[in-house]
């Protein structure tokens, strides 16, 4: 997801490209010819030179998601020079994401990638080929398989127990930051299974590295669009913002592997970083893992593997408040599987809990984390829908359109949980109706890590409390705006009060 940077003045540089370049170009550009559009899917009004640039806003896939809606579920539009393709329908998506995957599976460079991910050396942001499959294999077979998943059963089960307690220590009936322990509680398991133990004085570092990252990540390099401007990029400092943001990724990660390479530790007491470092030494490997692939990687799993878990669990934790009758609901089933006394829920009682399943769902329905999934960019000529779209087009396909398509689904824009009861949508990739970890080749791998999580932490949150808005907050008056970046999250402190059931 992207938005356009704004100058000192506040203004998007979408305003300023408006206001400053349009009457020269209009003047000085000569339009392309129509009829080299003729076999391509219909495109909003452009602009020559800029294209459709500034027609996108800081929530870009609400602007797509506008656009869509005038012009069908599969557009074509002109980023500068960039041409885009935009997928807002499930038919549209399975064309793309299934049929013809092999071919839209790839990633562009972009100034960001380049920058903050040593050359995209990550895997989220790879190019499609031999070192991404491999690196790809490499976080799933050693952190994210579900072998792996179930093997860290006790770490969540501890840090959910470590989340009551915290919330246990400001007493009954106190209003709670909820978002600072959401936050805590996903960091935290993160680092102990990457690198085996807490930050607990850089939790306010990882917090500030993560948040930038979904920021930078999310904007719009002009450079990246229209060359001829790229200077506006080193003149509004979002370069120079980039390289602060990975110098300081670079100190935290160097640290973090001269401590594991300083360290003699067993098998048993192995983390991903201490695997990371053995596979380096293979000489099949060496190649493949270099240093700066090693922090890329590092940098993927603490930014996505943290902010995903988080963000979810703030926006559940939000509707659910908002929504008393459907927290009843969860509570009242979670609270006669797992039975009173101050117990904990327990992993194994949760495929009893389908209401939870349905609970989470219908937030990553409503909220997806990324609601534009990553963009692709094709390999070649692709067929789409009928329309021929060519090699080095940009993909964009609009998760958040499509979990809010009133084609797709009854009363798309409430909360109910109930339409997932029968349990036959999932959001593994196989229904394109719904893919808040997207489908295909590129789908997320930490889809079973994140899960596993947030039920677990969910389900103890209203086994142990109740919760209730502020007082003489309304549920009008409880803000559910977006903040713009790559990971949508919640506008605001999620601030609750907690009531301690006595079950």
């Amino acid at each position: 997801m992207i938005y356009l940077p704004r100058d000192d003045s506040g203004q998007s540089t979408a305003g300023t490209l408006r206001a400053r370049v349009s009457p020269f170009v209009i003047v000085g550009a000569k339009r392309k010819s129509i009829s080299s559009y003729d076999d391509l899917p219909p495109s909003p009004p452009r602009l020559p030179l800029v294209g459709n640039l500034h027609q996108l806003g800081p929530f870009i896939h609400k602007s797509l998601a506008a656009l869509s809606s005038r012009h069908g579920p599969l557009s074509h539009l002109r980023l500068g020079r960039v041409p885009t393709l935009v997928v807002s329908s499930p038919d549209a998506a399975r064309d793309v994401l299934r049929t013809h995957d092999h071919i839209c599976a790839s990633r562009s460079s972009t100034t960001v990638t380049r920058i903050l991910l040593d050359g995209c050396s990550d895997m989220a942001f790879a190019p499609y080929g031999d070192e991404w499959r491999q690196r790809r294999r490499i976080c799933t077979l050693h952190l994210l398989s579900p072998k792996m998943v179930q093997s860290y059963a006790l770490i969540r089960e501890q840090e959910v127990a470590a989340m009551i307690s915290a919330i246990c220590s400001r007493g009954s009936a106190a209003e709670i930051d909820m978002s600072a322990v959401l936050f805590a509680f996903s960091n935290d398991i993160l680092c102990r299974i990457v690198t085996g133990k807490k930050f607990e004085g850089r939790k306010g570092l990882f917090s500030k590295l993560i948040s930038e990252n979904s920021v930078l990540l999310a904007k719009i390099y002009l450079g990246d669009y229209l060359p001829w401007l790229g200077w506006v990029d080193w003149l509004l400092g979002n370069v120079a913002r980039v390289k602060k943001n990975h110098k300081r990724w670079d100190d935290l990660l160097d640290q973090v592997i001269k401590e594991h390479e300083e360290r003699v530790s067993s098998d048993d007491e192995k983390d991903f970083v201490d695997v990371l470092i053995s596979l380096q030494k293979d000489p099949v490997l060496e190649s493949i893992l270099t240093p700066e692939v090693i922090k890329a990687l590092l940098q993927d799993m603490f930014a996505a593997g943290t902010e995903t878990s988080y963000i979810t669990l703030e926006w559940a934790m939000a509707e659910l408040v908002r929504n008393p009758s459907k927290m009843q609901k969860l509570q009242d089933q979670v609270r006669s599987v797992a039975g009173g006394g101050g117990k904990m829920v327990k992993e194994e009682e949760l495929c009893q809990m389908p209401y939870l399943k349905a609970v989470i769902k219908e937030t990553f329905r409503l909220h997806p984390p990324i609601p534009l999934l990553l963009p692709r960019e094709l390999l070649d000529d692709c067929p789409v829908q009928g329309y021929n779209i060519q090699k080095k087009t940009r993909l964009f396909v609009n998760a958040w359109a499509m979990g809010r398509d009133p084609k797709c689904w009854e009363a798309p824009f409430e909360f109910q949980p109930e339409r997932f009861m029968d349990g036959e949508v999932d959001f593994t990739g196989n229904d394109l109706r719904f893919i808040p970890f997207g489908a295909g080749r590129r789908i997320c791998p930490g889809l079973n890590f994140a899960v596993a999580s947030l039920e677990l932490a969910l389900a103890n949150l209203v086994h142990r409390y109740d919760w209730e808005l502020p007082v003489g907050l309304s549920r009008e008056e409880f803000g559910m705006e977006e903040v713009a970046g790559l990971m949508v999250q919640r506008e605001g402190r999620l601030n609750v009060v907690a009531k301690t059931w006595d079950g």
